[in-house]
């Protein structure tokens, strides 16, 4: 048999009876070694409607004895039995979920939309099947196909509850939600006018409790007015811009840039800005070297760094002037002849130059 192929009724049902078989054996093997004991015979506070948790117990025993169990030879035989037991139950667990990986692709047709894709929700009614087919019983006279689609359903709507909403809904809520939906759909392709009444009539719900669930999730234009008056305002208006600079900060860069266009006409030589200009790029926007820059001036490299030092320390002295009053808009002035001191520096003098149109 195929790993995915369709099961009929009595291979569902003989199937879960090789797993239940196997489970019921591997138990009985283990069920009275006392470093397993406690872990089998433990049970919760609330009373189990299906046998997940009695599964869910022998695993875990079943693995503690492989690990507790290393090196003691007198349960040799009763670790490796009880592991090939469990591996056949996992086996044919596998085989009898994957039977019903139609289901998985049918339902996550139907739910498939802005929340969550197609994909993911066919990754998500595999786990529905897998928890189906632990809990699967024979006996019930029900088939596992029919008994699946529940667990695929209930899984996928778990998901898009939990990951597919800014806000969490209910289950119950994301169910009514979509039922809502459906109903929309059904008048609008009848072409019949419906009223939210219609809606919660059709699928058994109040009214207050349709409009609550039908505003949920819904996507809010910018334009949108906010406030009722002559000249309401959209939404965009009250949100803030991060990118953009405060009036205050504009005005302190304005008066710097001034301030430095003075300093740089006024107290510099024609030498000491051309040697600013070139270095800094303030025409062009490229950095250059001393050494480009004295070649260009025919120059020494020394000779071009004196130059640039002077011209720095006179600005130094005039931001100093300038600023000492003022603490919102006094520049950090490096006081170092270090070259990464006054490319610091120039940058904060300039950094507005090329920009100031």
């Amino acid at each position: 048999m195929r790993l995915s192929e369709r099961l009929t009724a009595e291979q569902e049902k003989e199937m879960a009876s090789q797993i239940r078989a196997a489970e019921n054996e591997a138990y009985k093997l283990i069920q009275d070694l006392p470093m397993v004991k406690e872990i089998l015979d433990q049970r919760p506070e609330r009373q189990e409607r299906t046998r997940a948790g009695r599964v869910d117990r022998l695993e875990k025993a079943i693995k503690h004895l492989l690990e507790a169990g290393r090196g003691k030879p007198e349960i040799k035989v009763e670790r490796r039995e009880a592991s090939q037991l469990w591996r056949k139950a996992e086996d044919l667990r596998w085989r009898l979920a994957m039977s019903g990986r139609r289901i998985a692709h049918g339902e996550a047709r139907k739910l498939a939309g802005p929340f969550m894709d197609e994909e993911d929700l066919i990754q998500e009614g595999y786990i529905g099947l897998l928890r189906a087919a632990k809990r699967f019983d024979p006996d019930k006279g029900i088939r596992f196909s029919t008994y699946a689609r529940w667990w695929v359903r209930a899984q996928m709507t778990r998901a898009i509850d939990h990951t597919g909403r800014p806000v969490r809904l209910p289950g119950c809520a994301v169910e009514q939600t979509r039922n809502l939906r459906k109903a929309m759909k059904h008048f609008e392709s009848l072409g019949v006018e419906y009223t939210i009444a219609d809606l919660a009539a059709e699928v058994n719900i109040d009214k207050e409790r349709a409009e609550l669930l039908l505003s949920q999730g819904n996507t809010i234009s910018l334009e949108q007015p906010v406030d009722d008056g002559p000249r309401p305002r959209p939404l965009d208006r009250f949100l803030s811009d991060n990118d953009t600079r405060s009036p205050d900060d504009m005005a302190i860069n304005s008066q710097e840039l001034s301030r430095m266009e003075s300093a740089f006409k006024n107290d510099l030589n024609d030498r000491q800005r051309f040697v600013l200009t070139r270095r800094y790029g303030l025409e062009d926007g490229e950095f250059r070297t001393l050494s480009q820059v004295g070649n260009e001036m025919g120059l020494s490299r020394e000779r071009v760094r004196q130059i640039e030092r002077e011209a720095l320390n006179r600005l130094r002295e005039h931001s100093t002037k300038e600023f000492a009053h003022s603490t919102e808009g006094k520049i950090q002035v490096p006081y170092s002849d270090d070259d990464d001191d006054g490319i610091q520096f120039m940058n904060t003098l300039f950094e507005n130059a090329l920009n100031k149109d």
